[in-house]
Formats: C-alpha cells, sequence, structure tokens
C-alpha cells in the first residue's frame, strides 16, 4: 500500500475542511452575521480561525464592512460555511452601494423595526380572524 499524497474529493466532518485552508470564506452564524474572511486553521469541532475578517451586512441594495481582523469563530455557531469566488464577488458588489459601517447600521436598524411592524400588524390581523399567535416569537429571536 502506498502512501496518500492527496487528501480524496470529500471526507466526511470537518476533515473536509482541509481543502478550504487559506481560502476566502464567507461564514453566515447562527445570529445571522455574516463574516469573510481567509481560513487559517479549525479543529474536530469545527472551530475556525479566520485572517482579516470583516463583517459585512447587506440590507437591500446595499452593504457595508467592519473590519474585524483575526477571528475565532466556535464551531456551534456556525451555520453556513463556502468559499467566495473573488471575481464573482466584484461583480456583485460593484451592482450594490457601499455605504460606512454607522450608515449601513441605521439602515439594518430601520429595516429590523420595520419588519417588526409588519409581523405586529399580520399577528393583530391573525388574531382578529381568531388564530392565535405564540407571543414569545418574534422575528428577532434565534434564526436557527
Amino acid at each position: 500500500m502506498g502512501s496518500h499524497t492527496h487528501l480524496p474529493y470529500f471526507i466526511p466532518g470537518t476533515a473536509s475542511l482541509a481543502e478550504e485552508v487559506d481560502r476566502k470564506l464567507m461564514v453566515v452564524l447562527r445570529d445571522g452575521k455574516k463574516l469573510v474572511g481567509t481560513l487559517r486553521s479549525y479543529d474536530q469541532f469545527a472551530n475556525v480561525v479566520l485572517q482579516d475578517t470583516y463583517e459585512r451586512v447587506y440590507v437591500g441594495s446595499e452593504y457595508g464592512e467592519n473590519l474585524k481582523g483575526l477571528y475565532l469563530i466556535r464551531g456551534e455557531n456556525v451555520v453556513l460555511l463556502g468559499e467566495i469566488d473573488e471575481l464573482q464577488e466584484q461583480q456583485r458588489l460593484s451592482k450594490l452601494t457601499k455605504l460606512s459601517w454607522e450608515e449601513i447600521g441605521k439602515r439594518e436598524k430601520e429595516e429590523k423595526e420595520k419588519k417588526e411592524k409588519e409581523d405586529q400588524l399580520k399577528r393583530r390581523i391573525m388574531q382578529g380572524r381568531g388564530i392565535t399567535i405564540d407571543i414569545g416569537f418574534t422575528s428577532t429571536d434565534d434564526q436557527f
């Protein structure tokens, strides 16, 4: 038997992250945050270390970024992780308007407030029709 000099196309579990080391990734967290950075390390619990990381927020046709630097993410908080094609990313971002972190934060807050008002209106309409809604759940609760 000879030694293996390359990794198989797919290895179940976190071992499949080996193919992603030194690549630019986007990680979506349980709280909805989107982080973009270069994968530098990972472990058996899917904890990951990203370098040159920034948080990105999208609101409609606008976006903003906030540099975070070296970032450790606990595996239990990762919902989605995927490689970014840098050419496609630049093409997509060129169609959006980049705002300052403060401005995109304001826009995001406005969007959340608008969504909450819409949810409250829907609940009132449904209650008026005799449908009871679980009051403990709102759109701002943990999404996952």
